[in-house]
């Protein structure tokens, strides 16, 4: 009875990930939202293993006067990804050791990773086991990180005011579809409905927290036009998802963050997502051999 028991606990035992993160990184913000919603079905060690240092801009490029500033990366997180990107998760095994040789990167895939893992119920799983509804789920993740996340680096890297605009519409017209899409699919609380988080949701939610900066760096005329019918649906969404508990513990603080991206703001920072705009592609449409500082 002890044997069956004892196995029976070990093939419960929650998994444990080795969590390579940064506080004010938003790709790595969504990987933290589907680990607190899988709190208890999947446990994590988080590790800041990405910041900044200054480094001289000897000829004032960013035209402030202010020093550039630089990524640094832990030596684990260099060896656990290739492009040395967060979020990046890292299984222990059952002595608590890493396997980095099985390490999950990508934020949309740490999100179906963490998911499977996680083994729970249907109604808290963020990736539906229905094939229609998850091959929906997944389509529209990859359309808001295009639509309404890549959008967000246009606005506050790019120089020309005109181009700043163009993003920024960008973006509110891919909010308009996902505020569209979501009317469609019942009280417009969640991607799916109800209180019922999915990839779709967090797949925006780390930009959506982030973009009252857009008043505070680029002026009035960026602020996010909630009053509009079009947008009804999705500040309905915005109000819901961010009151739930499992998500607001993941928010970073708002004053320290709008100091952290003043950094996008002025051009000072040497990102591959900042040197990836800055030559005139897609935040998500990053190159290691080109936008690697």
């Amino acid at each position: 009875l002890f044997y069956i028991m004892a196995s029976q606990s070990a093939k419960h035992a929650a998994p444990k990930l080795r969590y390579l993160s940064a506080w004010f990184c938003p790709y790595a913000h969504r990987a933290t939202i589907a680990l607190e919603h899988h709190a208890g079905r999947v446990s994590y060690e988080w590790v800041e293993a990405l910041g900044w240092e200054q480094r001289k801009d000897e000829k004032n490029v960013t035209g402030t006067g202010k020093e550039w500033w630089y990524h640094w990366k832990a030596d684990e997180l260099t060896r656990s990804n290739p492009s040395g990107l967060v979020p990046t998760l890292i299984p222990l095994d059952e002595e608590g050791k890493p396997n980095e040789e099985k390490s999950v990167y990508e934020s949309l895939i740490t999100i179906d990773y963490i998911d499977a893992i996680a083994n729970a119920e249907e109604q808290q799983r963020l990736v539906p086991s229905d094939p229609y509804i998850a091959a929906k789920c997944r389509y529209w993740a990859d359309k808001v990180n295009r639509e309404c996340c890549s959008p967000y680096y246009g606005v506050l890297v790019r120089k020309e005011e005109e181009e700043r605009m163009e993003n920024f519409q960008k973006l509110v017209s891919g909010l308009k579809a996902f505020s569209r899409e979501i009317e469609k699919n019942g009280d417009g609380k969640t991607f799916l409905g109800g209180d019922r988080l999915s990839n779709t949701d967090i797949s925006l939610m780390p930009w959506a927290f982030r973009y009252y900066i857009f008043e505070h760096y680029r002026g009035e005329e960026y602020a996010i036009p909630y009053d509009e019918p079009e947008l009804h649906a999705y500040k309905e969404w915005f109000d819901n998802v961010f009151s739930l508990e499992s998500v607001k513990r993941t928010l970073p603080d708002k004053d320290r963050y709008l100091e952290h991206i003043g950094k996008y703001a002025d051009s000072s920072a040497r990102s591959k997502v900042a040197n990836a705009v800055r030559r005139g592609v897609s935040a998500h449409e990053i190159e290691d051999d080109k936008d690697t500082y």
